[in-house]
């Protein structure tokens, strides 16, 4: 019997492979159905890219990011997670990822 397991609790995991050309995988978990965005951001601090964006049900999921694809030079970004869900909980990690070219 196959059963669908829930996390107890968010998480946003390090990329890998970090350091990365041209793609990664960024994984990450959801115990309650979640409002989420995930977005990559420069080392200054401005945003590249919105890599999701939409409700999604309690889970373990994976987003890739391709470089080449978001046109992202050579260096440090920094990758953020932000889930909320109806009952008020809010979960915000950052982590950092690097791309070599």
């Amino acid at each position: 019997m196959i059963r669908n397991i829930i996390p107890e609790t968010f998480a946003l995991k390090q990329n890998y492979p970090n350091p990365f050309n041209p793609t990664t995988r960024i994984d990450y978990q959801l115990p309650f159905d979640s409002k989420v965005t995930l977005e990559l951001y420069g080392i200054t601090g401005e945003r590249v890219a919105t890599i999701l964006n939409g409700e999604l049900s309690a889970g373990y999921y994976t987003a890739d990011v391709n470089a080449s694809a978001l046109n992202l030079a050579s260096g440090v970004y920094i990758y953020r997670m932000n889930a909320s869900n109806p009952s008020g909980q809010n979960f915000v990690q950052v982590k950092k990822l690097m791309l070599t070219k």
